[in-house]
């Protein structure tokens, strides 16, 4: 099975800093409008949202800048299913250019299935969980992501 494609976008020039470069936070924009099309994925789109009163909430992500990206790429992002249970969701989401082979920067969150009426904590539906159970398993042929499980610390 291809890589799960969720995200692709030109890098706008309001997103590049005095460098030339994408700017720090736009990875994190990027890799949530990411979350985003993922939530589609798995029956929490805008109208399921509305009539069930739950979402996601990040509740952490740590991202890895590994190479430059500059004004006017072509970029996207892959997303690969790391784990769920009944509130959780733990994702990998990796960035990409055309015509460069490594990554360009990654990020691994921990998302929370919420009632947004609490808000508190809440299961996944049956749709969701069947469905995410399914990315799952489809993304256990593609290459295991490599920062995962990172921490940050001095030596």
């Amino acid at each position: 099975m291809p890589a799960l494609i969720t995200y692709r976008t030109p890098v706008q020039e309001d997103w590049v800093d005095y460098n030339g470069h994408l700017r720090d936070a736009f990875y994190l924009l990027i890799f949530s409008y990411a979350t985003d099309a993922l939530m589609e994925r798995i029956g929490l789109d805008e109208s399921n949202r509305g009539q069930s009163g739950n979402s996601l909430f990040t509740l952490e992500a740590h991202i890895n800048y590994l190479h430059e990206v500059k004004l006017g790429t072509e970029v996207w992002v892959q997303t690969q299913i790391i784990g769920f249970d009944r509130k959780r969701l733990h994702v990998y989401h990796s960035l990409h250019r055309a015509g460069f082979d490594e990554v360009l920067a990654a990020s691994e969150q921990m998302l929370l299935h919420v009632d947004l009426a609490g808000p508190r904590s809440a299961p996944f539906n049956d749709i969701s969980s069947r469905l995410l159970q399914e990315l799952l398993e489809q993304g256990r042929d593609v290459i295991p992501p490599e920062y995962v499980g990172r921490r940050i610390q001095l030596p």
